[in-house]
């Protein structure tokens, strides 16, 4: 499998409980913050819950 570099765009302020929670379970608190993950069904499911606060990119 390849990794996926996910990083924060938006603030989760005004969020419901459950996109934040989304958000801490990738591993992001900032604005600006970068992480990455393995590409698994999981961590995909994860980025589309929230991908309006975050963009993706796949590494090669």
């Amino acid at each position: 499998m390849g990794k996926i570099k996910v990083t924060q765009v938006k603030s989760a302020i005004k969020r419901t409980q459950n996109q934040k929670r989304t958000l801490e379970a990738l591993g992001l608190k900032k604005i600006g913050q970068v992480v990455e993950h393995e590409n698994t069904p999981n961590i995909l499911g994860m980025v589309n819950k929230v991908k309006h606060l975050v963009s993706a990119e796949e590494i090669k």
